[in-house]
């Protein structure tokens, strides 16, 4: 079972192989040089308290797995979870995921991209910060290889859908194939703790997995 992470950190814990500020890192950035061991890379964007960042990189030592977070005290609090665990293939950067993913990492870099319950920036006005927009998603294409997968859950059907939609624009990945729901087997055995919340309260979740096709990607790295 997944260990519950206290509400504060430990002083004493040293967070320095596991959180890393985005500000600090290369450009162009090879995640593999993030990593000990050489094993495909899985991205997380937008990774909270860090529940789906150590339960999978602990059920999957055979993958690297690298999570971004753009709020400091939580990227603060995944690192902690993952460094108290000592977990090697698992790495946390503290900032913007979107710059992340068009700015800074290679084509063809990564296995999968996860985006599990991004923010839906409901004012029309604030929409352009939504995660899952198009240019993002054509800069996801770009950096999964032919195979490669991505994962979009949310709890709101029109994001769910709207991005989807965006998603076939790209012309980057096959039909998305329906994830199934499974039952919860302990308090803890949720892909995140967001899902956690909206499941125990009993509200719907859309969730979604695309195959990147074999497409080349138009798009470039922005300088």
């Amino acid at each position: 079972m997944p260990r519950r992470p206290p509400k504060k950190i430990d002083p004493g814990l040293d967070l320095s192989s596991h959180l890393l500020a985005l500000a600090d890192l290369p450009v162009p950035l090879d995640p593999a040089t993030l990593f000990p061991l050489a094993a495909p890379i899985e991205l997380e964007v937008g990774s909270g308290k860090g529940l789906f960042l150590d339960t999978a990189s602990e059920a999957r030592p055979d993958r690297n797995f690298l999570g971004s977070e753009i709020a400091g005290g939580y990227a603060r609090l995944c690192a902690a979870r993952l460094a108290r665990r000592g977990a090697a293939n698992a790495r946390i950067i503290h900032g913007d995921a979107t710059w992340l993913v068009r700015g800074l990492l290679p084509d063809a870099c990564l296995a999968a991209v996860h985006v599990y319950f991004p923010d839906p920036w409901w004012k029309a006005r604030h929409r352009k910060r939504r995660v899952l927009s198009e240019t993002f998603l054509r800069h996801a294409g770009r950096v999964l290889p032919p195979g490669g997968e991505l994962h979009v859950w949310t709890d709101v059907e029109e994001y769910f859908e709207e991005s989807l939609a965006f998603a076939a624009a790209t012309e980057l990945f096959a039909a998305p194939q329906v994830v199934a729901a499974r039952p919860a087997e302990h308090d803890l055995d949720y892909h995140t703790h967001f899902e956690r919340r909206t499941r125990l309260a009993g509200a719907p979740v859309w969730r979604a997995r695309l195959a990147r096709n074999d497409r080349p990607a138009t798009v470039t790295r922005v300088e």
